[in-house]
This record gives C-alpha cells, sequence and structure tokens, in this order.
C-alpha cells in the first residue's frame, strides 16, 4: 500500500495542493527528503504562479498527478547543503525552476540542455527516481540536487526573481538560440502576458527595436510607456497589420489560445523566424506556401537548460530586467488563479510564500 504524501519522507512539509480537475487549492500537509550529499534544502520565501500551473491543477494537458503542490518559479534562502555541494552555502539566495532531474547521461544532458532530456523530472507532478511524487513551491520547504538550483545573484529581489526561473528563461533562450539578441533586429512579440511583457524587455536589453502585436488596443499604452516597445500593432486592424508587413527580422510568440498563424507569417521578412512559446491546447493551422515563398522557419522552444539559467538571471540582474509582479498572500492563490484565467493580471502573480503560509494544526 502506498504511503502518504506525509510519511513519503523524514522532512515534514507544508503548502497548498488540489485534489482533483477542480484546481480549487487548499492546505496540505506532505515531506520532503533528508538532504542527500549533493541536495540543497531552502526555506521557500515566494514563488511565482506560472499559467502553466492552471493548466497542471485543472489537468488540460492529460499528465497531471493528484494532489497537486504546483509551482516551479521557486526563490529563497539555503538552509542546509549535503556533504558534497560545492555551490552553495547556507544563507544563499537561491532558487528553482521547472526541473528538479534527469538522466545525466544523454546528448541534451551532455549540451546543457536537461529542458530536452527525455528523462527531465519536472519540479512538480511528476515522478521521482524513486517512484514518489514531486511537489512544487507553493510550500514552505525545497530540496533539490545541486545541479538543479540557481544562484540568485545580490542586487536582485526574490520576489521579482521568481517569476525569471520560468517566464525569463522561456523567452530569453529562444532569443539567444535563433540570433534574435543581436542590436538593431526588428523583433515582434505576440502577446502582452507574463512571457510577453518579459520578451519584451530581454529585446530591449539585447538593443532590439521591439513591437507588440495585440489584440487588444488598450495595450498600447502600457506597452510603449511602460514596458518600453518601440511600436504596437493591433492584430486585428488589418491597415496597421499591411504597415508592417515583411518587416520582422523574428518574432516571438507567447499566445496559448487558438490563434491564426498565417497573419504572423506575412509579417516576417525573408529568411525571418516566427518561435512558438506558448502552448495552445489544440493543433494550430500551419500554411506552408508562406514559408517556402520566403525560405521562412517556425519554430519552438522550452524554457532553458541549467547553465543557460543561470545566464539569463545574471544578464537580468546586470541590465535590471525585472518581471512586473503582483505580490499575493497564500490564502488568495484560487482567486489569483481566477484572475489569471481572465488575464487580470500585470504580469506575473508572486506568492509570499514567507510571510504568509503558516502551517495549520
Amino acid at each position: 500500500m502506498a504511503l502518504q504524501p506525509e510519511a513519503e519522507h523524514p522532512k515534514k512539509a507544508f503548502g497548498w495542493a488540489a485534489r482533483d480537475s477542480s484546481g480549487v487549492l487548499s492546505p496540505f500537509k506532505f515531506s520532503r527528503r533528508e538532504t542527500g550529499e549533493k541536495d540543497v534544502t531552502f526555506k521557500v520565501l515566494y514563488c511565482g504562479i506560472c499559467h502553466s500551473d492552471l493548466h497542471m491543477l485543472k489537468n488540460e494537458w492529460g499528465s497531471s498527478i493528484y494532489p497537486i503542490v504546483p509551482g516551479h518559479e521557486i526563490a529563497g534562502e539555503v538552509t542546509e547543503v549535503g556533504s558534497k555541494v560545492k555551490k552553495f552555502k547556507v544563507g544563499d539566495k537561491v532558487g528553482v525552476g521547472c526541473l528538479v532531474g534527469s538522466c545525466d547521461s544523454c546528448q541534451s544532458c551532455s549540451d546543457d540542455l536537461e529542458n530536452y532530456c527525455s528523462k527531465m523530472i519536472l519540479t512538480y507532478s511528476a515522478k521521482n527516481v524513486d517512484g514518489t511524487v514531486t511537489y512544487g513551491g507553493y510550500s514552505d520547504t525545497m530540496v533539490a540536487d545541486e545541479h538543479f538550483v540557481i544562484l540568485i545573484p545580490d542586487g536582485l529581489p526574490l520576489d521579482v526573481a521568481a517569476p525569471l526561473l520560468c517566464a525569463g528563461i522561456t523567452v530569453y533562450s529562444p532569443l539567444k538560440y535563433f540570433g534574435l539578441d543581436k542590436p538593431g533586429l526588428n523583433l515582434g512579440v505576440v502577446g502582452l502576458g507574463g512571457l510577453g511583457h518579459m520578451a519584451v524587455k530581454f529585446a530591449k536589453a539585447f538593443g532590439a527595436n521591439v513591437t507588440v502585436i495585440s489584440t487588444s488596443p488598450n495595450k498600447k499604452k502600457e506597452a510603449i510607456e511602460h514596458l518600453g516597445a518601440d511600436s504596437f500593432v493591433v492584430s486585428r486592424e488589418q491597415d496597421q497589420m499591411q504597415a508592417v508587413m515583411g518587416s520582422f527580422d523574428g518574432i516571438i510568440d507567447t499566445v496559448s489560445a487558438m490563434h491564426p498563424l498565417l497573419p504572423l507569417i506575412g509579417l516576417l521578412k525573408n529568411h525571418g523566424k516566427l518561435v512558438m512559446v506558448g502552448a495552445p491546447e489544440k493543433p494550430l493551422e500551419l500554411p506552408v506556401f508562406p514559408l517556402i515563398g520566403g525560405r521562412k522557419i517556425i519554430g519552438g522552444s522550452c524554457i532553458g537548460g541549467l547553465k543557460e539559467t543561470q545566464e539569463m538571471i545574471d544578464f537580468a540582474a546586470k541590465h535590471d530586467v525585472k518581471p512586473d509582479i503582483e505580490v499575493v498572500p497564500v490564502d488568495y492563490i484560487n482567486t489569483a488563479m481566477e484572475r489569471l484565467l481572465k488575464g487580470d493580471v500585470k504580469y506575473r502573480f508572486v506568492i509570499d510564500i514567507g510571510n504568509t503560509l503558516k502551517p495549520s494544526s
């Protein structure tokens, strides 16, 4: 008979979990493993709320394991390190993103691309090597192998550092990989949510000319005056779209809802790249002739490896690239999820775990 979550491991832990696909979260007692020789244990102080948390809570991708303690934008302070840990010490500010394990032997792992390892272990709602379920950062404590822990630089507050560990790396990685990190490029960003606003900030930090492409005209002032975009195009306005046809070196598409790709392909220059980082639930229609006609590329990208994630967070600290956040107490989580579903957040909820998560008796 399987052990109860409270009894699986020696260390008591407490968080908020969903028990079924209603996605409703409530207090939850479980346990963490002891600090192994290569493990880092840290007190969770902040955890971002990612849109994928919402998908997982409701089992919209069909892979959820209940009960779920979500959260893969986790930041906190080291309380214990294993005897063979080399990179961290007690008191360090650290974070964990979407991964807590990989096979460490495949080509992807050898290339510092653990995010593409077929045996990668997700931070929550996945199976550990010992068969137990992983639990995420909507909790008081975290234990992870040091390889999957990121050092958060001095001067980068933990509440703004947390969303960088998913939203930040998700847009930084494709900008780098697809060569869209060069000064002077003309880049488009589709969608202005948690991912989109980070894409604007990183692209500007790389020196690009950035245009936000959105269905919402009311986001124009925010995009240009607050986030620093150079221009704004309403995708439903044909004259605006026509005016920028064939003008982009690359486009980062952050939209997770169904939307047409044909108009976006038309905005690319010859040899331009449309990179998908949003994850719509159903397949999108892919017109091939416009790709052939301009040797254009549609690609995809998923977070980043650990080496690149550390590079990204160091870059963010150096260039003052910070997400716009709304810090909320833990008992606001279910309301935050409802607001996230409506797009009612600018631009990332972050849970104040350290000050508001109190174990129930």
